[in-house]
């Protein structure tokens, strides 16, 4: 505190004269940090904080009287440099060091150490890019300061003073606010990293204003290849349409998220095709996934028994099926296939061709319940606990399909698919590419405080969904799919031949369509649906759009050209990694499933 200057002050303030200041920089530190951290929430405290009164200077003299007690100067100094403002949304010098020159404060040469310096004492007056003049000249006074106190060599300060600027162009860089600020690539992913720490404990104020480093598992490769894979595939300009893509590395300790991207960014203008939801990881394809749920069918049928990869099953053009405790001779639903396929079939050519009525007899035959909660155990948490508009239940509404989470409701019916989440969908691949143990999708690496210590995130533990066999079964079973399956025809065109996985998925009137898969180290799911009030047919282009056309989209079509053309670019020089073999158990049908 320095009583002179207040006192002075306050008498050429009372009388009449110019307006002083008589802050130190520990009264300045106070009024920061009241303005920007305890009243950052509450704009009448703040708008207090900045009066002109003698009471406030006095309440921040008293404060800073016992902020001396406490803290070093160096401590002082430093706690005001992170929370002073220099412009609109830069606060602290580590964010103007950014902002302004694209590089971290201790990165600064000393002109531009010197221009952040003379900053705060005006940031309006002495901003570089509106008033550059008095931003050099101020610079300048600073630059001799520091030889005057012995700081800066005097031989030093010429070239110093003779630097231009050198502020970064259309500048300040200023942190965005929320995700929605974040790059194309990145918003979904940062959306859903918070949302991940909040469920683990962290408090949205925390977050915001804890000075925690979060490092992600992100891999800003594979996001910006697969976001312009979708793009290709889909416009971001196209109305009504969107396709989103996820990317995990499977793990037996960890599944880690390397890229969520869509052909939409995150962020509120509807109008340039921007969503304010996390179409990525929310049950967001309202329409399903289509045949891509015959993989929760085969590896349920696979554990009880009642099929394995050569099991030949019964799969006539067309058949009628009883709901589940349907009396003899009541109604039945008619199930047709859309093509030409082999009857009987095998479940292996099945997995690759997708008929429906050899899966609806096989979904049949192991029940519906069994196949709900192989899908649960696989990755469809939050979907199956959703209902079908992939929200919370609401138990007051009339239709069962809105007042009980979707486990529920399928429970009685004949066949099983819902509206699902993009991102669980690809961790349903991880799942098998781990060896059959499901893990969360993470998205975080670390947490440290602002002062380098470790902080644990909570984190909810693997688990073993089914055995090695079936997940290396099942994976051999999926491995014709790209080869002489459904999309066959893609991965030719895009002069793909690595081993690899998939199931394609189309729902009825094709608006939405699905692949699933994985290769190498990757395990993605790609998804085009309608995303807007148009429920028109999904059509296939170029470009993909919403209308009347003769052949609607299919997922070989339209779902998984954008995983070739991702993978093509991710892999191109690296080595081909081989699928493991089926397990000789799960070839054939059993009584019961080995432990």
């Amino acid at each position: 505190m320095d009583p002179r200057a207040i006192l002075r002050a306050v008498i050429n303030n009372a009388t009449g004269g110019p307006r002083q200041g008589a802050s130190t920089i520990t009264q300045q530190y106070v009024k920061n940090y009241l303005i920007h951290v305890v009243h950052r929430r509450d704009p009448a405290a703040q708008q207090e904080d900045r009066r002109d009164t003698i009471a406030r200077k006095l309440r921040e003299a008293k404060m800073a009287v016992q902020l001396t007690q406490r803290l070093s100067k160096d401590q002082i100094l430093a706690g005001y440099l992170n929370v002073v403002q220099f412009s609109g949304q830069v606060y602290g010098v580590g964010a103007a060091a950014k902002g302004y020159f694209g590089r971290t404060a201790a990165e600064l040469t000393v002109p531009q150490a010197a221009l952040l310096a003379g900053m705060v004492n005006n940031p309006s007056a002495y901003n570089p890019y509106s008033h550059p003049d008095a931003a050099l000249a101020r610079r300048n006074l600073v630059i001799d300061d520091m030889v005057a106190a012995g700081s800066l060599p005097p031989a030093a300060a010429g070239p110093a003073k003779a630097t231009p600027l050198g502020v970064l162009p259309h500048g300040p860089v200023t942190p965005p606010g929320t995700c929605m600020g974040a790059a194309p690539d990145a918003g979904f992913f940062c959306d859903y990293a918070l949302s991940y720490l909040q469920e683990a404990g962290f408090t949205a104020d925390q977050l915001a204003t804890g000075g925690y480093t979060i490092k992600t598992t992100m891999d800003s490769r594979v996001a910006r290849v697969t976001r312009e894979a979708v793009e290709d595939n889909v416009p971001a300009a196209q109305p009504g349409v969107a396709n989103t893509f996820a990317v995990i590395r499977p793990g037996e300790q960890s599944h880690e998220v390397l890229a969520m991207v869509a052909n939409r960014s995150f962020g509120a203008d509807a109008g340039r095709g921007e969503r304010a939801t996390n179409i990525v990881a929310d049950v967001s394809d309202k329409f399903g996934a289509g045949s891509a749920f015959k993989i929760f069918t085969a590896a349920a049928a696979l554990e009880g028994g009642q099929a394995g990869l050569e099991t030949p099953l019964s799969n006539p053009d067309s058949r009628c099926f009883a709901p589940p405790g349907a009396t003899r001779g009541g109604a039945c639903y008619r199930v047709h296939n859309s093509g030409d396929y082999p009857d009987p079939i095998t479940l292996a050519r099945g997995l690759a061709t997708s008929p429906n009525v050899a899966f609806v007899g096989l979904e049949s035959e192991v029940g519906v319940p069994a196949v709900i909660d192989m899908a649960k155990r696989l990755g469809l948490r939050k979907t199956l606990a959703s209902n079908d508009v992939g929200e919370a239940p609401a138990p007051k509404s009339p239709d069962p399909q809105r007042n009980q989470p979707q486990s529920e409701y399928f429970q009685g019916l004949l066949s099983f698919t819902l509206g699902n989440s993009p991102l669980e969908m690809a961790n349903v691949s991880a799942t098998l590419m781990s060896g059959g143990v499901w893990c969360p999708p993470n998205p975080i690496l670390s947490v440290t405080d602002r002062h380098g210590r470790a902080v644990p995130v909570r984190r909810q533990p693997c688990a073993r969904a089914i055995s090695v066999g079936i997940a290396d079964t099942l994976l051999s079973g999926l491995s014709q799919d790209t080869r002489s399956g459904t999309s066959a025809a893609a991965a030719r065109a895009a002069g793909w031949n690595r081993p690899d996985f998939g199931k394609t998925g189309t729902t009825q009137h094709n608006r939405s369509v699905a692949f699933v898969g994985g290769v190498n180290d990757y395990a993605v799911s790609s998804m085009v649906f309608a995303d807007g009030p148009d429920q028109s047919t999904l059509c296939p282009g170029p470009p993909v759009h919403l209308g009347s056309c003769a052949h609607g989209a299919f997922g070989g079509t339209v779902a998984a050209p954008p995983y070739f053309d991702a993978m093509q670019l991710l892999l191109a020089g690296v080595p081909e990694q081989e699928l493991p073999a089926p397990d000789p158990r799960y070839l054939t049908a059993r009584a019961t499933d080995p432990p």
